[in-house]
């Protein structure tokens, strides 16, 4: 066979497999009613693993070329499927799912780990060296401890970290010197993971912003929420199994301090009225021997 022919066979097959792929994306797009973009800037074969068995029997991860995506989703039909794809740069996985945007984020989350930190990563918050005992013995790393601004002390041969030491603050860049400290006290501050850059539902297209749900916010929200309306009802008297015992008690409380006002002596009250009379009594007598009376 000719060097040509094999050349003609191998650019054949592969256009096939373009065509093949650009298929699986058009029917998938069809058979789901919802289709997530993510990022796989960070993201480790084994994280995406852990996805796909998340994911399983209610979603597919395809990672496919840009180009092909386009083309796929175009062939679908997908309502303003052109917005959507101006979104797709870098090296992206296509997620189609029967889980809503917000259930399908929440699931990639739970699915997120801690990597170590690479020099030229971002810190994505405070990175945090904790007092205590390092366990690294005294040498050479003493002066990346210095170089990170952290206060040190030998004891016992190891390195102790003096106070809760910030290392590089949010935002900031990981130094090569940073970065192979942080491996050795084994600090992991890269949480990584698939993260939705865009999502598409009902020709409805999402930000990724826009499907983030921070639970621990979201709880203190409902918390609050509750708070403040079981105040509302229980100043207004609008009773429920939650409010009753506390607006119950707010009547007994207000009903004996009338009772107390009025001098309607009966046990509950006799204590309150005469302690008040007794009270009272003393300061007029106080008042008069100010005056000179007897």
């Amino acid at each position: 066979m000719s060097r040509m022919s094999k050349t003609v066979q191998v650019q054949k097959r592969h256009n096939q497999q373009k065509v093949d792929t650009v298929e699986k994306v058009a029917k998938l797009a069809q058979k789901y009613p919802v289709l997530a973009v993510t990022s796989l800037s960070k993201v480790r074969a084994s994280q995406l693993m852990a996805v796909r068995k998340a994911l399983r029997q209610h979603a597919e991860v395809f990672v496919v070329k840009n180009k092909l995506a386009v083309l796929g989703l175009k062939k679908a039909g997908i309502k303003n499927a052109d917005q959507l794809l101006s979104h797709l740069t870098g090296q992206n996985a296509l997620i189609f799912s029967t889980y809503d945007p917000f259930k399908l984020f929440l699931t990639l989350d739970r699915n997120k780990v801690f990597l170590a930190a690479r020099a030229g990563d971002k810190a994505p918050d405070d990175i945090i060296v904790p007092a205590g005992n390092t366990s690294l013995p005294a040498g050479p790393v003493l002066s990346e401890f210095r170089e990170a601004g952290i206060q040190t002390k030998i004891e016992g041969g190891s390195i102790w970290v003096n106070k809760d030491s910030v290392a590089v603050k949010k935002g900031g860049e990981i130094t090569p010197k940073l970065s192979s400290l942080l491996s050795k006290l084994n600090i992991k501050p890269i949480r990584a993971g698939l993260t939705i850059a865009m999502a598409y539902e009902s020709g409805l297209i999402y930000a990724g912003e826009l499907v983030t749900i921070d639970l621990e916010k979201y709880r203190a929200s409902l918390m609050e929420a509750y708070s403040s309306s079981r105040g509302l009802a229980i100043l207004i008297g609008y009773v429920t199994k939650e409010t009753a015992p506390d607006i119950l008690a707010r009547a007994y409380r207000e009903a004996l301090s009338l009772q107390v006002e009025a001098g309607l002596l009966d046990k509950e009250t006799a204590a309150m009225i005469l302690g008040r009379a007794e009270a009272e009594a003393a300061a007029l007598e106080a008042k008069a021997k100010e005056k000179g009376l007897q």
